[in-house]
């Protein structure tokens, strides 16, 4: 009996390292570094809310246990998402 070939990878984003300043996503052929500093929500979060990213769709991404939002075009072009956060 010959079993069939697997599915299409449907995610192309992945965590691939945390670190003390940010971590390190890779999308598609590109890495991104995420800093704290502008991404104040994962500062206190802990590494398995970090890694337990999703790809709801191309280019967005999407943190379920910490309610957060991260477009891939906000990490290659920062200068037309200025971030304003409310306390």
């Amino acid at each position: 009996m010959l079993s069939e070939k697997p599915g299409k990878d449907i995610c192309v984003s992945e965590v691939t390292s945390i670190g003390r300043d940010g971590f390190w996503l890779l999308s598609g052929d590109c890495e991104y570094f995420v800093p704290y500093q502008n991404y104040p929500a994962f500062k206190q979060a802990t590494v398995e809310q970090i890694y337990s990213m999703q790809e709801i769709s191309p280019g967005q991404l999407h943190w379920e246990a910490l309610d957060e939002d991260i477009e891939i075009a906000a990490l290659e072009y920062p200068e037309r998402f200025p971030l304003k956060f409310a306390a």
